[in-house]
């Protein structure tokens, strides 16, 4: 599933082909993604200029003066920028097509990405409106972490997996911050003290930071130039199991947390 990172890349890949240009026509190859896409795009859309495109979590927004459309990748998604006349394939869902002959097309095997129609206040929306700050941003910070997390008896894993608490952190990057940090998977949220409240936020901030850095953690993930993704070389735990720790040589552990899986070294995380 493409993380914070794949779609922070994919933020900057298309932003530099499809800011500041103008939507001739909206096509929607398969309009059944996980919600169908709405047939007033192709109404509403032609004729806007795409002003920005931001993230908020694993959101993209493309921000147009009629208001905003909301993208989201799924399990499976990819933005792809294809020249106008490129034959759409068989899991290539939602184009984008601009006056300058580019297309930005929205690939999804498993078709649980999303085009969502958002209007003139996206953050009031309801996919938006109940996330938590970002991780990267100056409001996520060890004070904070640490006294959201009072009181509550889920898993530190499950903690930060709840875009409520904050927004946008995945199973990967979740297992990679919580090594570094020194902190097992299973420890209650409630249990953290401020001092390793402060480590893992520094933790989450370094690791996702890197990973934008060399292009994420999926090899089949292309963002608008094509590039690949190398962070999957630095992986410290995720989906290690039985090999050994970086850090220490004992033997990286598997477990199965919810419906998630988690990775950890017993020796280097308490």
């Amino acid at each position: 599933m493409p993380e914070l990172p794949e779609v922070e890349i994919a933020r900057s890949g298309i932003t530099k082909h499809i800011s500041g240009n103008t939507i001739a026509q909206v096509v929607a190859h398969s309009a059944s993604l996980r919600w169908p896409i709405s047939a007033e795009l192709a109404t509403i859309l032609p004729g806007q200029i795409v002003q920005a495109v931001e993230r908020r979590g694993k959101y993209l927004l493309l921000q147009c003066p009629a208001g905003v459309v909301l993208i989201h990748l799924g399990m499976t998604g990819q933005l792809r920028i294809v020249p106008v006349g490129v034959v759409p394939g068989k899991h290539d869902h939602f184009d984008l097509i601009f006056y300058d002959g580019v297309v930005l097309r929205l690939n999804d095997v498993r078709r649980f990405g999303s085009v969502v129609w958002a209007g003139s206040e996206p953050y009031t929306h309801e996919l938006l409106s109940e996330m938590g700050p970002e991780p990267l941003g100056e409001e996520f910070d060890g004070g904070y972490l640490y006294q959201k997390s009072r009181g509550r008896k889920i898993t530190i894993k499950q903690f930060l997996m709840d875009h409520k608490v904050v927004a946008g952190i995945g199973n990967i990057y979740a297992n990679e911050s919580l090594f570094h940090a020194g902190i097992r998977p299973t420890t209650p949220a409630g249990r953290l003290s401020k001092i390793r409240s402060h480590k893992l936020v520094a933790a989450i901030k370094t690791v996702l930071t890197t990973s934008i850095e060399v292009g994420g953690t999926m090899l089949d993930f292309r963002d608008g130039t094509e590039r690949y993704g190398y962070f999957h070389q630095e992986l410290a735990v995720y989906r290690r199991e039985g090999q050994p720790c970086t850090v220490c040589e004992t033997e990286i552990q598997y477990e199965r947390l919810g419906q998630k899986s988690i990775y950890y070294c017993k020796t280097c995380q308490r």
